[in-house]
């Protein structure tokens, strides 16, 4: 890991992320990243800053880090409130344990329960949405997310972003609509869509950049 990204944090946490700098080879896209085990919080608390003032939220879940960086670089630029989505029962640090964790609760539609407290969202105008790509499609944490809360994202103007393991963004954000959709939220409007790979994040400041000024 770099200098430079050792010194990232967000809300005053350090963030880590081990992929971070590891070439497309090494990394094999995605495949075998580790996390710290609990969620990027093993030694942070779960990130949480809400003002009266702010019309922007920044709500995001991260195994790894790679998300988690990429909403302290939304942040840095917007100055919008964050929020992280925790889960009772965080993912391992092994990877294989979390792909068959995972498989199974795609195969089931058994999401993982939150551990989490919503605040009041009716000041946001815009919600940045941010998220790992998990097998070309949204990652589960987001998906208990929306299917607790997206009843609240009425009249937002959503922003996704997401680190992804060099495929894209595959579905995720047609499953972001649809679970909209069915927890009755009207009047979205959805801007294009932020994608880096997971490993280049840390390179990522210029092109975080012109996607929120667009």
């Amino acid at each position: 890991m770099n200098d430079k990204f050792q010194k990232a944090t967000i809300d005053g946490q350090k963030i880590t992320a081990y992929q971070l700098g590891k070439s497309s080879i090494e990394w094999r896209n995605g495949a075998g990243t580790t996390s710290d085990g609990k969620d990027t919080n093993s030694s942070n608390q779960p990130t949480r800053k809400i003002t009266d003032a702010a019309e922007s939220i920044i709500i995001y879940f991260s195994r790894s880090g790679s998300t988690e960086l990429l909403a302290s670089k939304i942040e840095k630029e917007t100055n919008a409130d964050v929020l992280e989505i925790t889960v009772k029962d965080s993912y391992p640090s092994n990877y294989p344990k979390t792909l068959d964790r995972a498989n199974y609760e795609r195969d089931n539609q058994d999401y993982p329960e939150l551990n989490m407290e919503l605040p009041n969202l009716e000041q946001y105008k815009t919600v940045y949405l941010g998220y790992p790509i998990w097998a070309m499609t949204l990652s589960h944490p987001m998906h208990s997310f929306l299917n607790a809360y997206g009843s609240q994202l009425s009249n937002k103007r959503i922003a996704p972003f997401m680190s992804e393991g060099g495929y894209g963004q595959g579905d995720s954000v047609q499953v972001v609509k649809e679970i909209l959709r069915q927890q009755g939220a009207v009047n979205n409007t959805f801007t294009s869509a932020l994608v880096v790979d997971g490993n280049k994040v840390d390179r990522a400041d210029k092109q975080v950049n012109d996607w929120i000024n667009r």
